[in-house]
């Protein structure tokens, strides 16, 4: 009997083990339609990535989205992708000084008929709306749960028009102990060097605390004086001389009445070649690590004022609260989302650290000899480089 009850005890485990591990899994990939959402259970992060654009509109910790969302749902976001989420900056991050590139010491003159390029200070690219981005995998193991995507630039004709090198573009986002990988990789198959200086815009938010009360660290030493038109002169000051002060400890109070909208350069990295920016509320600290590639980071940050409060007539009830915030869907509702992916109050405000291969004008500014940093990839050869994203105190 003893021998028997051994028996069906281990028969119990083994048909058992698979439920467990399973249960004990900490990351996870779910896909509702054109959404894939990559969960870090132990750490309650969610990530949603709308994949025909392969764009993260959502880093939702603990019920708090991190990413500043001025949409309401997933069909704004594809109707007018834009600047919402973590939108990649390509052929170019950021303004150009004339409707025209250089690569290679020759000249490349935009057709602004075709609309793809605004001029006349063309301004992040335009792969922003691009909606033909195809899943490659989306997957979780042990270690992160990912997906990667993958855009191949050269097939669309007025893509090329524009920005004649002949490459693919592919993103992975990655979730993993509690923080996102960004991780972009260029294949140039055009039989030229390609010019590399595509970017990153993603707001950030935090939720304890409003604009006023954040600090910034932004480890870069230099800063870059820039024309009215937002394009670098080609001179430069300390990041200390910018800020008035300590580049590691910037209240945002200090710009309580001007727009942040600067580059900086010269990142103070650690023995990985990485270095960092980070934002910090009252309890909630966010911060951006770059890799060695990344060779700039601009800072935007701006608040509008609140409107003036309206006086009500005597005998006015109080006005009613305002009803919770809709979690962003996409056909039917998706069960884990933000508890506040309504656009944040005006007091609130948010920061955008852009995460920049080179300073805003490059590729015309590395013409005039006025920027040594300029990237390119050689005839077949690959680009790759990762931002990071880590949230704590939430």
């Amino acid at each position: 009997m003893r021998r028997i009850g051994r028996i069906l005890a281990v028969t119990m485990v083994t048909l058992l083990a698979p439920s467990l591990v399973a249960a004990q899994a900490r990351y996870a990939v779910k896909t509702i339609g054109d959404v894939v959402q990559l969960r870090d259970i132990k750490a309650d992060v969610i990530v949603s990535v709308l994949t025909p654009v392969s764009n993260a509109y959502e880093m939702v910790v603990k019920g708090e989205n991190v990413i500043r969302m001025p949409i309401k749902s997933v069909d704004d976001m594809r109707a007018r992708p834009g600047l919402n989420g973590i939108p990649l900056l390509a052929p170019f991050a950021n303004r150009l000084d004339q409707t025209a590139f250089f690569a290679n010491g020759r000249k490349y003159n935009f057709d602004l008929e075709q609309e793809t390029v605004r001029g006349p200070i063309p301004i992040h690219g335009y792969v922003t709306g691009a909606n033909a981005w195809k899943v490659v995998e989306a997957k979780a193991d042990a270690k992160s749960a990912w997906v990667t995507s993958r855009l191949e630039f050269y097939r669309n004709p007025l893509y090329m028009a524009q920005f004649p090198f002949a490459h693919t573009l592919t993103m992975t986002y990655r979730v993993s102990d509690g923080g996102l990988e960004v991780h972009t990789r260029i294949d140039n198959l055009s039989i030229e060097p390609m010019p590399v200086s595509i970017g990153f815009h993603p707001y950030f938010q935090l939720t304890d605390s409003n604009r006023k009360d954040w600090t910034i660290n932004v480890g870069a030493k230099t800063n870059w004086l820039l024309a009215p038109t937002k394009v670098p002169t080609g001179e430069t000051q300390s990041s200390d001389a910018f800020f008035g002060g300590d580049h590691h400890q910037v209240p945002l109070s200090r710009f309580a009445d001007r727009t942040l909208d600067d580059v900086f350069t010269d990142l103070e990295r650690d023995a990985n070649g990485r270095a960092s920016v980070s934002l910090s509320g009252a309890h909630q600290h966010l911060t951006v690590t770059v890799g060695p590639k990344f060779k700039a980071v601009l800072v935007y940050s701006t608040i509008a004022p609140p409107p003036p409060p309206a006086v009500p007539a005597p005998g006015t009830p109080p006005r009613p609260q305002a009803p919770a915030a809709v979690p962003v869907s996409v056909g039917p509702p998706i069960p884990l989302s933000a508890k506040n992916t309504a656009p944040a109050p005006p007091e609130r405000g948010f920061v955008a650290f852009e995460p920049m291969v080179g300073i805003t004008d490059a590729m015309n500014l590395a013409q005039k000899g006025l920027y040594k940093e300029l990237q390119s990839v050689p005839p077949g050869g690959v680009w790759e480089e990762s931002f990071w994203v880590r949230p704590t105190g939430y």
